[in-house]
């Protein structure tokens, strides 16, 4: 078991307002249900309580930002240095503008994407719908360009509140990024000396166009009503985790090698959608991540394309230091 670092924690730690736990099982925070233990997990108060812990303890000590684990596989070894939980804590959603043609809404990291299409909804603004469909935080949807159902997050970002390592936040336009299919990138020549550059985001302002209540509340059931028939929520999953090649679709490459049902261990690619690989009750990251591994090279042996994962494999393998 991973000991806690106290001589970082043990100076300064009066000054925070969040809450500190060692040893933290990141099954419990992960959609797989899968992974070791953290050696320290923080959840923060708000964004300035985040600030504070940052120019604490973030220089000598690696930091992983985490918001609902839904894009996530931690490794069965788990994850040194600290682990910042963001879901319900960086959690403001405020409509800052509002007229006639539309408004803005400023939302925090650490709010389900879910909960701003209800909120825009509620403030008959359109073009948030389809983050009903969306199973992570806007901080994750944010860092991939999360999309679904024809939309991406970008297309209605504003601009963004980012956050270094060091505790510094600034603004940021879109401009400022090479946003494509499922990524985001600084652009090289923003990139500096002054570590804002490797910054999480911390928020964003989403710029919204009119529209009504019930029209949006009716394509907001229909987007779930979809996800219900096509996706297998009744099992721990983490969402697509292959990207869709150019022209074609992962699914489809993975059913056509004839993958649906295969497992390993207790990982699963799901018979009802290639692209998901399921939890069936007793997977360990291990077993995941082989299946991970095993559908890409069937699929670059019989297809010849190479896919390219979505989620995030992080930490340690069980047993290595």
């Amino acid at each position: 078991m991973l000991a806690a670092n106290h001589f970082n924690y043990e100076v300064g730690m009066h000054r925070l307002r969040g809450e500190m736990r060692t040893n933290e099982p990141m099954a419990k925070h992960t959609s797989w249900r899968v992974g070791g233990n953290a050696e320290n997990y923080y959840m923060p108060a708000d964004l300035d309580d985040l600030v504070t812990f940052l120019q604490e303890f973030s220089v000598s000590n690696p930091i992983h930002m985490v918001g609902l684990g839904s894009n996530l596989l931690v490794r069965d070894g788990g994850l040194g240095g600290t682990v910042v939980a963001v879901h319900g804590r960086l959690n403001d959603l405020q409509l800052i503008e509002q007229d006639q043609s539309g408004g803005v809404i400023y939302v925090g990291a650490g709010v389900a994407c879910a909960k701003v299409a209800r909120f825009a909804t509620l403030n008959n603004l359109a073009g948030a719908e389809f983050l009903a469909g969306i199973p992570g935080t806007v901080g994750g949807a944010l860092a991939m360009n999360a999309g679904c159902y024809g939309s991406e997050t970008w297309e209605i970002v504003d601009c963004v509140q980012v956050i270094n390592h060091v505790g510094e936040v600034a603004i940021r336009n879109p401009e400022d990024y090479q946003i494509g299919y499922r990524s985001v990138a600084l652009r090289p020549e923003l990139v500096s000396s002054n570590n804002i550059n490797t910054a999480w985001f911390a928020g964003g302002y989403f710029k919204l166009e009119r529209g009504e209540e019930l029209d949006l509340r009716r394509n907001i059931k229909l987007l779930l009503a979809k996800r219900v028939e096509s996706q297998p929520l009744n099992l721990p999953n983490a969402g697509s985790v292959f990207r869709n090649p150019p022209g074609d679709y992962a699914a489809r490459l993975i059913e056509s090698c004839d993958l649906k049902g295969f497992s390993i261990g207790g990982a699963m690619v799901s018979p009802k959608h290639a692209n998901f690989i399921v939890n069936t009750g007793i997977a360990s990251a291990a077993d995941i991540e082989a299946l991970i591994m095993q559908v890409r090279s069937t699929v670059k042996e019989k297809t010849g394309y190479e896919l390219v994962q979505e989620v995030r494999i992080i930490g340690n393998a069980r047993g290595n230091p």
